[in-house]
């Protein structure tokens, strides 16, 4: 199934201006979100920010109450078995039929969906270590995961709708989680990712999505939305250079930064300067405390769980 062609690239999702509301309360109110085809996006927010409501919405499961939504062009309130054929979802609670095994359960999905490539089955359900022949009442909250990602993964399916998916999955099989979702993403397939693991997101996804009370606040590649936060400077300053130094960031707009002070018993001991520094004034932070003798010079680009925060707090205020 190809996927529709917006804004000069192929879109796997569009939704325009999406509104879900439940008698009085607004879920989602005029959310727009793109995701291109092929790519691994990234869906951010708390809980109660409208995640789960807008994929059910992709998913055909709510109508939604105002808005134009595609999923893989199609119209997922009228064409929902349409989607449904093409698209893979693992939510974060997995229930499945407890009298069945997990193999009996990938059989079901299968036989439902009518589209079957159990050479792959049987490569996942080896990868995630999933004992297909125990009966799902006897399954951990991290077995029943895994039963629906191996359905997922495993599925001839264009799109995959993950939510929350790794929850209940020890370290080790998110690991393989990630090696999938990049080989899912490498064979075309489309990824949108909801989950609260930003080093997770940050890890496989390439654009993310941010949104709060159902509105979007944020949206882009990812390498090009870390640049919208400041990076972290660090540095040891010698004895009696921290007010010249303070004074020169002062002329570049900065505060100065957060000062460490040496200990007076120590001589010697040098005092750590802390900075928050935007992308375009890396530089010259840089130069001034080069110039100034500084040592243990550090500069930490910002992480996908810095500019979260920092948007989230800035739209809170």
């Amino acid at each position: 199934m190809s996927v529709e062609t917006g804004t000069g690239k192929d879109t796997a999702v569009d939704v325009q201006g999406l509104v879900k509301r439940f008698g009085s309360f607004a879920a989602v109110e005029g959310l727009d979100l793109r995701v291109r085809g092929g790519e691994v996006h990234g869906f951010l927010g708390p809980n109660g920010a409208g995640k789960t409501t807008t994929i059910r919405v992709l998913l055909g499961l709510y109508r939604a109450s105002a808005g134009r939504i595609r999923v893989l062009g199609c119209d997922p309130a009228t064409e929902a078995a349409q989607v449904n054929r093409h698209v893979s979802y693992v939510p974060g609670e997995v229930t499945l039929w407890p009298n069945l095994t997990g193999q009996e359960v990938l059989d079901a999905l299968a036989g439902l969906r009518g589209a079957r490539n159990a050479a792959a089955e049987r490569r996942l359900t080896e990868d995630f270590a999933l004992e297909p022949r125990k009966p799902v009442r006897a399954y951990s909250k991290g077995n029943r995961q895994k039963v629906a990602l191996v359905a997922a993964f495993a599925a001839p399916t264009d799109l995959l709708i993950l939510d929350e998916p790794t929850a209940g999955l020890d370290p080790l099989m998110e690991e393989v989680f990630q090696r999938c979702v990049r080989e899912a993403a490498g064979a075309g397939r489309t990824v949108l990712l909801s989950s609260h693991i930003l080093a997770e997101v940050e890890d496989v996804c390439e654009s993310v999505s941010i949104i709060k009370d159902g509105r979007l606040v944020e949206s882009g590649r990812l390498a090009e939305m870390r640049h919208l936060a400041a990076s972290r400077v660090t540095a040891r300053l010698g004895a009696g250079r921290e007010a010249a130094v303070r004074g020169e960031l002062r002329t570049l707009g900065l505060d100065g930064g957060e000062s460490s002070e040496a200990d007076p018993d120590e001589p010697g001991r040098s005092d750590e300067v802390r900075m928050s520094v935007p992308r375009g004034q890396v530089t010259a932070v840089l130069g001034v405390l080069a110039a100034a003798g500084a040592t243990d010079i550090t500069c930490t680009p910002a992480k996908l769980e810095d500019l979260f925060l920092r948007h989230y707090q800035a739209v809170a205020r």
